[in-house]
C-alpha cells in the first residue's frame, strides 16, 4: 500500500534547475560509479532523463522499491535516454555494497559522504525511498518520483507533466466511464488466473456481481477473513448466484501467496501485477481486508463489505444500497433488542470467571455498568493502559457504584493469559472462548486495547471508554453523556479568567489556550490533558501551570490546572528515523 512520500515537494517541479556535473562530481572525482567497479563519467549523462535515487539498504520500503524500479529501468534503458544515480544512505560501505549489487544502474561513491549530504540537503529529502527525476537540460521533473514510478512504470517515461498529465486525464475518463474492463484490464494482460495458473479472460466476468479482493497473505487479519469469505463464496455458487471474486493481491513473498491462493477457490491478478498497486490507490484503500463490489454495470456498489460479510454472510448479498438498508434496520433491531446475556452468554457458555477459576454466572452481572475489555500481554499499549484502568475500577468500587470489567484476552496461550489476568482485580472470559470472535465481530475491534461500556440495561454506551478512562479517569462514570456533558462544563470553568491568548518567554509565537485531550509539555516534559497553551504552527506546549509559571502571568491567584499523566509509556525511535508503511523518515 503507498503511502505519499513526506517532504517530497522539497524541490518544486519546473522551478530547479542544476547543472550534473557540478552536484555528483567532487573536486577530485569527475565520474559515479557501477557496482563491478567500473567508473563511469559524469559526462555520460548529457542529454539523458536522470533519476536520483536515495535509499539504503536498512530501509524496508526501499527493499520493497528498488525491484519496481529496477524493473522499470531495465524495460527503459534498452531504447530510451534513461539513468538512474543511486544516492545511499548506508551506514557503512559492506551495507551499500552489498545493497548496489542489486542495482543495475551508476552510485555516488559511498566514500563520497559530503556530496551525498550535499544532495540530499538539495533535494529536501527528509524520508526514503526518494526519487527525484531531472530532464535531459537538469530541470527537475518531479520529486515525486516513488509514486509515479509505482503507478505508472515505464510507461510513465519521460516523465514529463505533458506525460503524466496525459495518464491522469485517461485515468479521470476511466473513473467517469468505469467498467470491468478499466480496472483488470491492462496492456499487458487482458486476463485473470486461477489457483491452478488457468487464465480466465476479464470479459466472462462481465454482467456479473464482482468483489475485489484486497488481501494479504500473511496478514493475519486477512487469514481469518478469508476463511468466512470462502464460506460465503461457495454458498452463493451454490445458489447460482452471478457472483465472482478477483483477488487483487499485495504480497511480495511468492511462496506465500502460492500457498494462501491454493486453498481459495476465486480468481486473482497476478502477483505483483501493475495494476494492484494502481487499485489501491483508485479504491483509497485504507484497511486490510477490504472487499470492493462492483455491480453488474461495472459500477462501484460498496466500497468494502468485510464487515457486512462477517456479520451477516450471505444475507448481504448482493450487495446493493437497498440490501444495505435492510442490513441497518437489522442492526438497528438488535440493539435495541440487546442485553448483557444476549451478547456474553452463548449456548452453555454463560459464565465468566474470577482469577481462581471460579465461574460468576453472568445473569449476576445484570443491572450493572459492565465494561468490556479486549486486552492482551503482548501489547504494548494494553501493558501501558491497564494501570489508570485498575485505578479508576477500584476508585469507582471504593465509592459503591455498580461496576465491573469483563477481560477479553488475545494473548497466544493460556500461560500468557494466566500470568496477565493476575494482574486484574476483575473477571474475563476463558482463555480460546468462541465468544470473544463474536464479540470482537459486535463492537468491530480493529485495535487492542478497546474498552467498550454496556449500561444497567444492557445497551451499548460507547465504545471509546478507553478514551474516557485516560481523560477523566474515575469521573467518566457511568460512561454517558450526561455525564460527558458535566465534565465538559467543569473543564470550561477550570479555565475561567485564564487568558486566551499569552506570550512566554520559553516560546517566540504567540500561544493560544486549546483543549488537547493529551499532550507532552515542551517545558516540563511531562504529559498533560485538556488544557494547553499551544502554538499550531510549531506542534509547541505548556502546561497552563508552566506557562503562568515563566512569566509570572497568575499574579499571586492559585491557579487549577489539567493533571498529570504519566501512565503512557513514551515511545521511543531508533537512530533517527522512523519506519512508518512504505518510508522511514527522518525525526
Amino acid at each position: 500500500m503507498e503511502v505519499q512520500e513526506k517532504g517530497a515537494m522539497g524541490v518544486d517541479e519546473g522551478d530547479a534547475k542544476h547543472d550534473l556535473k557540478s552536484i555528483l562530481c567532487s573536486a577530485n572525482r569527475d565520474f559515479l560509479i557501477r557496482n563491478n567497479g567500473d567508473q563511469v563519467t559524469v559526462d555520460s549523462l548529457k542529454g539523458k532523463v536522470v533519476g536520483l535515487y536515495f535509499s539504503a539498504s536498512w530501509c524496508g520500503p526501499c527493499q520493497r522499491f528498488t525491484p519496481k524500479l529496477v524493473e522499470m529501468y531495465d524495460q527503459l534503458v534498452p531504447d530510451s535516454k534513461f539513468e538512474i544515480v543511486f544516492i545511499s544512505g548506508d551506514k557503512d560501505n559492506d551495507s551499500f555494497s552489498s545493497y548496489f549489487l542489486k542495482m543495475p544502474w551508476l552510485a555516488v561513491p559511498f566514500s563520497e559522504s559530503e556530496t551525498r549530504e550535499q544532495l540530499n540537503g538539495l533535494f529536501s529529502v527528509r524520508g526514503i525511498p526518494h526519487f527525484a527525476i531531472l530532464n535531459e537540460n537538469g530541470e527537475v521533473l518531479t520529486t515525486e518520483g516513488v509514486k509515479i514510478v509505482k503507478e505508472y512504470g515505464a510507461e510513465g517515461y519521460p516523465f514529463d507533466r505533458e506525460t503524466i498529465g496525459k495518464f491522469k486525464e485517461q485515468e479521470e475518463e476511466a473513473k467517469r466511464n468505469q467498467s470491468l474492463q478499466s480496472l483488470l484490464v491492462s496492456r499487458a494482460r487482458d486476463y485473470v488466473i486461477t489457483a491452478d495458473g488457468k487464465k480466465v479472460r476479464v470479459s466472462e466476468l462481465e454482467g456479473k456481481t464482482i468483489g475485489l479482493y484486497f488481501s494479504l497473505a500473511t496478514f493475519k487479519n486477512c487469514v481469518a477473513f478469508t476463511s468466512k469469505l470462502v464460506e460465503v463464496y461457495r454458498s452463493l455458487k451454490e445458489a447460482k448466484k452471478d457472483f465472482e471474486i478477483v483477488m487483487i493481491p499485495l504480497d511480495n513473498d511468492e511462496p506465500s501467496f502460492k500457498e494462501e491462493f491454493e486453498r481459495m477457490p476465486w480468481l486473482s491478478l497476478p502477483l505483483q501485477d501493475q495494476l494492484c498497486e494502481k487499485l489501491v490507490r483508485y479504491f483509497e484503500l485504507n484497511s486490510l481486508p477490504t472487499v470492493v463490489v462492483i455491480g453488474p454495470e461495472g459500477k462501484t456498489l460498496h466500497s468494502n463489505v468485510t464487515e457486512a460479510i462477517e456479520e451477516h454472510g450471505t444475507k448481504a448479498y448482493p450487495f446493493t444500497p437497498q440490501k444495505f438498508i435492510e442490513l441497518q434496520e437489522i442492526e438497528k433491531a438488535k440493539l435495541e433488542a440487546q442485553t448483557l446475556e444476549s451478547i456474553l452468554v452463548s449456548k452453555d457458555c454463560d459464565f465468566v470467571i474470577r482469577k481462581d477459576s471460579e465461574k460468576i454466572p453472568v445473569h449476576d452481572l445484570v443491572g450493572k455498568t459492565v465494561l468490556i475489555y479486549f486486552s492482551a500481554h503482548w501489547c504494548p499499549p494494553c501493558r501501558a493502559f491497564l494501570p489508570k484502568l485498575i485505578e479508576s475500577y477500584q476508585k469507582i468500587q471504593e465509592e459503591g457504584k455498580a461496576l465491573e470489567v469483563v477481560f477479553i484476552s488475545s494473548d497466544r496461550d493460556q500461560t500468557s493469559f494466566d500470568e496477565f489476568f493476575s494482574s486484574m482485580p476483575w473477571l474475563a472470559i476463558p482463555f480460546g472462548d468462541k465468544r470473544k470472535e463474536s464479540l470482537s465481530r459486535l463492537f468491530k475491534v480493529r485495535g487492542i486495547p478497546m474498552l467498550v461500556a454496556i449500561g444497567p440495561t444492557g445497551k451499548t454506551i460507547t465504545t471509546n471508554a478507553r478514551e474516557l478512562i485516560m481523560c477523566h479517569g474515575a469521573e467518566a462514570y457511568p460512561f454517558t453523556e450526561e455525564r460527558l456533558k458535566k465534565i465538559e462544563e467543569g473543564h470550561e470553568k477550570m479555565a475561567e479568567g485564564w487568558p486566551k491568548k499569552l506570550k512566554s518567554s520559553l516560546h517566540e509565537d504567540e500561544l493560544v489556550l486549546t483543549k488537547r485531550p493529551f499532550f507532552n509539555c515542551d517545558s516540563c516534559n511531562k504529559e498533560g490533558l485538556i488544557w494547553s497553551y499551544y502554538c499550531e504552527d510549531c506542534d509547541f506546549d505548556l502546561h497552563p501551570r508552566c506557562a503562568f509559571d515563566s512569566d509570572h502571568e497568575k499574579k499571586g491567584k492559585t491557579v487549577e490546572v489539567e493533571p498529570e499523566n504519566s501512565d503512557v509509556e513514551e515511545k521511543k525511535g531508533g537512530e533517527g528515523w522512523i519506519c512508518d508503511g512504505d518510508q522511514c523518515s527522518k525525526k
